[in-house]
């Protein structure tokens, strides 16, 4: 890689927060709890939000959004996502996370999944310009903390607003925006496009963080390049796989680019997941919930079939443990995909 443009040399303020690098974590419902975000936190991501929460503060009573707001146990910032569809409620929500010492609030316009948007939040606001203008206005004034925006590029393709979305958070407040390269229709489906979001980056001053099918280290440069973006930012890429955070890092400073880890790191990184999601949970819980994770962690790896069928028997804490990490001694893991 020698005589690569170093692509790792933009600072990112967020208010009075540097952030370390710029790549960073996708928040994603379910799956970028406390435990998640430590694991991405020491393999390299430079900055990583909670899963999203609701507006709704009557929640905040329960056992699954208490352990959402909880402080992940690194050095990046606090930042907690906040979704709703009216502006007091999202002022409310926003105001209660930094009484719980979140130092950045992140507001959700992007997520287009059916029961939020349904309910007129995520990314079904971006249709409504003015929902939108009342909302930023109502959670910047409220709190003292930054306040941040994802969004989509628009309602559907036909009616990609990004730039207009993007424009009017910058006049009301926010100080960075994430911006994946697809409408609200789209979904997950097709590619993610990235010519509006080198519009948005034109169009404001404020950092844009470009999201959306970005794999490796390459699809990062190359996004990067073609948007001009402050940063780029990794969701299901990332399932299973922390170490394209420690990948995409050594592309962007134009550096050797590490091997990929070996069984028994993949293992260890694996065991130190489990046991985060365990505590986080308690035993009941995070037994189930780490299921979906250790899945993610064996795809690919010769007979990971037959032990996810295996290790979802498990009831208890250390058998799952003690099975994992005796899959993952096994010399010929890497032999044939499962």
């Amino acid at each position: 890689m020698a005589g690569r443009v170093n692509l790792m040399a933009v600072m990112i303020e967020i208010g009075t927060h540097t952030i370390v690098n710029p790549v960073f974590l996708a928040p994603m419902a379910g799956i970028t709890d406390r435990a998640f975000r430590d694991v991405c936190a020491r393999e390299g991501a430079g900055y990583a939000a909670s899963e999203m929460i609701s507006s709704d503060t009557l929640l905040y009573a329960t056992a699954k959004t208490r352990h959402r707001i909880v402080r992940a146990d690194n050095h990046l910032p606090h930042a907690v996502q906040i979704a709703g569809a009216e502006p007091e409620a999202m002022a409310e929500a926003a105001a209660l996370n930094v009484a719980h010492g979140a130092q950045i609030i992140d507001i959700n316009m992007g997520c287009p999944a059916k029961k939020v948007c349904n309910r007129q939040a995520g990314s079904a606001l971006l249709a409504y310009p003015d929902q939108v203008r009342a909302i930023l206005r109502a959670v910047v004034a409220r709190v003292a903390v930054p306040v941040t925006l994802k969004i989509r590029t628009g309602p559907t393709p036909e009616s990609r607003n990004g730039v207009e979305i993007a424009r009017l958070a910058e006049r009301c407040g926010i100080a960075c925006l994430a911006v994946h390269g697809r409408t609200r229709s789209d979904r997950f489906k097709g590619h993610a496009e990235y010519d509006t979001i080198a519009a948005i980056v034109d169009a404001v001053n404020i950092p844009v963080i470009a999201n959306g099918d970005i794999q490796n280290g390459e699809d990062a440069r190359r996004v990067l390049q073609h948007t001009n973006a402050a940063g780029i930012m990794i969701g299901r890429a990332a399932q299973g796989n922390p170490w394209i955070f420690r990948e995409i890092n050594a592309s962007l400073a134009g550096e050797r680019v590490p091997d990929r880890p070996d069984a028994a790191e993949i293992g260890q990184t694996l065991l130190a997941h489990l046991a985060g999601c365990h505590h986080l949970y308690g035993e009941f819980r995070g037994v189930r919930i780490a299921r979906k994770h250790i899945a993610w962690y064996c795809k690919g790896l010769a007979h990971a079939a037959s032990f996810r069928q295996a290790v979802n028997q498990a009831e208890n804490a250390v058998q799952q443990m003690n099975m994992v990490e005796s899959f993952f001694t096994q010399p010929e893991l890497f032999a044939t995909a499962a």
